[in-house]
């Protein structure tokens, strides 16, 4: 009879052999689907999910922290913290800033300033926190925050600025810095759609007192679901871990000392602060120890697809506005978007349908203008200006996928439908 371990070798190698036997499809120009997602995982993750599963440890554990360890030496951080989601990672950030326990913490009222084209989860965290979302337009070449408009923005209540390297183009960062520095300003930085992005050779996520990233199954690297929050900050990597399961010390680095001093408390139960459920999974861990190895041939698919783009499409930017990589940085492209000139002849819905008719998946750049989202009438915030720019990316500006799965013949066939729409527009 054959030993379990010899059992499991078996399951290994049968979930090898599937893996190899998957093939790709002819691509059938109009036909076949250029997809926003494509999945980036493959036999390693699934035989290191399989050894969690079959040996029943299945929650946070040691592929974890290896993850965690891993992904703080990427980054260029002394603590990482692993938890469920980027979103989770935001809100974690934010309760932190926001802790009775840190001195000159964020208080109920004041405000922290964030672009107004991001993600809701951007936002919720910080009205989830007690604190007032202050919304700042976006340049269009990039998406990301203007910096004249945060200096603009900023007042006596003002306590934060949460930066999104949107898309994973990396924000102007030394500015932001230096204003923070200027006021005496916590950063934040969401760069959950930027893994490996850089600024003069250094990873984002390594400039703010916190930075965040995730792991969510459209992103460069997936552990299906989960987030990472970062810090080189002491006090807020040891109230990450203890926040992040209930505010109890089992994960801390002082926890024997903590649990003598209440020793009348059983130590496997003893809580230091408030917290949340935000643990992910061992599965998640073991999928992350592979997929960093994968990032940066991922990156390098993924600016090779855009420089191509770029060079391909320039001859129609009468019409429509282009993203380049910045001097001095480097763009990892979540995905590739494109603003239709406002004095262009036709409407971002006469492109996007077209694409879509070709089978080439779109969407919105993120949540677009958030300002304009009906939850808004929910909360309490403050606007910076009429936002000009983020109202037209609501209006005219969409993305369509850029991946390790897209190669040379699917962005051709991306700039063939482009030409051919434009076209079309020429002879009306």
């Amino acid at each position: 009879m054959d030993s379990k371990s010899d059992i499991e070798r078996q399951l290994k190698d049968l979930i090898k052999q599937y893996f190899d036997r998957q093939g790709s499809e002819d691509f059938q120009k109009g036909k076949t689907p250029i997809k926003l997602i494509t999945p980036s995982y493959g036999y390693e993750e699934v035989a290191e999910a399989l050894e969690c599963l079959l040996s029943t440890q299945v929650t946070m554990a040691r592929k974890v922290q290896q993850f965690e360890a891993m992904f703080a030496e990427y980054i260029g951080m002394r603590h990482a913290v692993m938890v469920n989601s980027g979103s989770s990672a935001n809100l974690l950030a934010l309760s932190i800033l926001t802790n009775p326990a840190i001195k000159n913490r964020i208080k109920p009222g004041d405000e922290v300033i964030t672009p107004a084209v991001t993600w809701a989860t951007t936002v919720w965290p910080i009205v989830n926190c007690g604190a007032v979302p202050v919304l700042v337009d976006i340049g269009l070449d990039t998406f990301n925050l203007n910096v004249d408009e945060v200096r603009k923005a900023i007042t006596r209540k003002t306590r934060a600025i949460m930066l999104v390297h949107l898309l994973g183009n990396p924000c102007d960062i030394m500015p932001i810095l230096e204003l923070a520095r200027e006021h005496n300003l916590y950063v934040i930085e969401d760069s959950c759609e930027a893994h490996g992005a850089e600024v003069d050779g250094r990873k984002v996520g390594s400039f703010g007192d916190i930075s965040t990233f995730s792991f969510f199954f459209s992103h460069h690297i997936s552990t299906m679901e989960g987030g990472m929050v970062l810090t080189n900050n002491q006090e807020f990597g040891e109230m990450a871990r203890a926040m992040r399961v209930f505010g109890w010390i089992r994960d801390l680095k002082e926890k024997d000392r903590i649990a003598t001093e209440h020793q009348d408390i059983d130590r496997r139960f003893l809580f230091t602060n408030i917290g949340y459920n935000f643990r992910p999974t061992e599965l998640q861990g073991g999928f992350g120890i592979h997929q960093l190895g994968k990032l940066e041939p991922f990156i390098k698919a993924r600016q090779e697809n855009s420089q191509f783009w770029h060079e391909q499409l320039k001859k129609h930017e009468k019409h429509i506005l282009l993203h380049q990589e910045r001097k001095g940085t480097r763009h990892v492209w979540f995905g590739y978007p494109i603003t239709v000139r406002p004095d262009a002849p036709f409407s971002r819905k006469d492109i996007v349908d077209f694409l879509e008719n070709k089978k080439v998946e779109t969407r919105p750049i993120m949540a677009g203008n958030i300002v304009e989202q009906p939850a808004m009438g929910l909360i309490k915030y403050r606007t910076a200006g009429e936002l000009p720019n983020s109202r037209l990316v609501m209006r005219n500006s969409f993305f369509f996928g850029n991946h390790q799965a897209i190669g040379p013949v699917e962005r051709s066939a991306i700039v063939e439908y482009f030409d051919e729409f434009m076209a079309g527009i020429s002879r009306s």
